[in-house]
């Protein structure tokens, strides 16, 4: 049989646009019970060209479209058809595992890991897009993926730690052997719907070493922690009253700082005093009842039209970021209006005063949404704890109020700029992904 023409498909489409009878052309031979062909038909309101491959088993006829024509064209379609549905023909498989196999590229390998995470609702997805995005270009979006190597990427995260941005050039070489990481078991994923594959040959940002994790010791007394508390009441200098009241809310209740921030009005039961995460960062449920205090501020904070309680300043149709929350009491520490503490060290303070008033670690524990490794945790016990929670969190309140009703102990230290340990600045999310915009 010979090879289609445009000249062919060209007067085929014209004869079914005027008898209304489809036709489907055959390309070639189609040797191996497998072929390519062109299937027009009268629509409605058009005529439809689909591009299929089409093949003979188990004495039935099967049919997989591969694209449209003219938007695919013949060539293009020829080259499809040999590439990815050929070799599957050929060795007696199905069509309907066929795929595209070509290489993906840098950009295909990051776009995928980035897919992966935001449908496992990982909140870090839009932040790690970034800056994969970034790198994307400096490597090389269209470059196979396999082709990277480790001089590649130091080429690429080198300028950065030089910058002084030595926490951020590490957050880059973990993005990206993460990226690579998901890449290599993608590729023998069966449950994966991947259009493209990798075929890579190991991953390149294995053998780069991470900087130095410092483990953080920091935590606020009690005459530290009123006074932080009582500036992000009222703070000396213009502040977005959603990152105050957000700080204020991880002080009455150690949660985690991601978690905090992204708190939707569905989460909120003001009438329980309960805030319920349905997936957290160990991918377990948790639901603590808050304090008093906090209750209070949850009950007078008005969550915005996309049911935020705590919605970015720039983009309000999103939550505020971590990242966000650490920046805006950096320069009021650099001032030294605010004893010197990052977000984070406000849950080690709630950790350590919370044990101060006479709860068990078990429970701070269980409120913290901490894992427990033991056999009965994770397999068999599967009370809520909810009463022994409340509670505590009543005795936890009565202690901040008596912490509120005590005089200061001392004025504010200046912050001793050398002995505080190297930390880089932190950026604003959201202002740069409005500057983006």
């Amino acid at each position: 049989m010979p090879y289609l023409t445009n000249l062919q498909i060209v007067h085929a489409i014209k004869r079914v646009a005027q008898t209304a009878k489809q036709e489907n052309l055959v390309d070639g031979e189609g040797r191996g019970t497998g072929r390519l062909l062109l299937c027009i038909k009268l629509m409605p309101s058009r005529v439809t060209s689909d591009w299929m491959a089409q093949q003979y088993r188990d004495g039935k006829r099967v049919k997989r479209k591969i694209g449209t024509y003219p938007t695919m064209t013949l060539a293009e379609a020829r080259e499809i058809f040999s590439r990815d549905y050929a070799k599957v023909i050929e060795k007696g498989q199905s069509i309907k595992i066929a795929m595209d196999t070509r290489a993906g590229s840098v950009a295909d390998l990051f776009a995928g890991y980035v897919l992966h995470l935001k449908e496992a609702n990982k909140p870090s997805w839009s932040q790690i897009e970034y800056t994969l995005g970034k790198l994307a270009v400096l490597l090389g979006p269209k470059r196979p993926a396999r082709d990277i190597e480790a001089e590649d990427i130091i080429a690429a995260i080198r300028p950065i730690y030089l910058r002084g941005k030595r926490s951020m050039a590490d957050h880059v070489r973990s993005h990206v052997r993460s990226a690579y990481g998901w890449g290599l078991k993608s590729e023998h994923d069966y449950r994966s719907t991947s259009p493209r594959r990798f075929h890579l040959k190991g991953n390149p940002a294995a053998t780069i070493p991470t900087e130095p994790k410092v483990v953080g010791t920091r935590w606020l007394n009690e005459d530290e922690f009123v006074r932080l508390f009582r500036w992000l009441e009222c703070p000396d200098v213009p502040v977005h009253p959603p990152y105050t009241r957000a700080a204020r809310v991880i002080m009455l209740t150690g949660q985690r700082v991601e978690e905090i921030a992204r708190l939707h009005i569905s989460q909120w039961d003001s009438a329980e005093r309960i805030i319920d995460w349905s997936k957290t960062k160990n991918n377990r449920p948790h639901a603590i009842p808050v304090p008093a205090l906090a209750a209070e501020l949850l009950d007078e904070i008005v969550p915005n039209e996309f049911g935020w309680l705590f919605p970015s300043q720039f983009d309000p149709s999103h939550p505020v970021t971590a990242g966000t929350l650490y920046s805006f009491t950096w320069r009021q520490r650099e001032r030294g209006v605010i004893p010197y503490a990052s977000n984070r060290d406000l849950r080690r303070t709630w950790k350590t005063l919370a044990g101060k008033a006479g709860i068990s670690k078990e429970i701070r524990d269980r409120i913290q949404n901490h894992a427990l490794q033991d056999v009965s945790s994770k397999n068999y016990d599967r009370w809520t704890y909810m009463p022994e929670k409340r509670k505590a969190m009543d005795v936890w309140n009565a202690f901040v109020i008596d912490m509120f009703k005590q005089p200061p102990q001392s004025p504010m230290e200046p912050i001793d700029h050398e002995s505080r340990p190297n930390m880089v600045q932190l950026i604003d999310f959201d202002e740069a992904r409005s500057r983006l915009r």
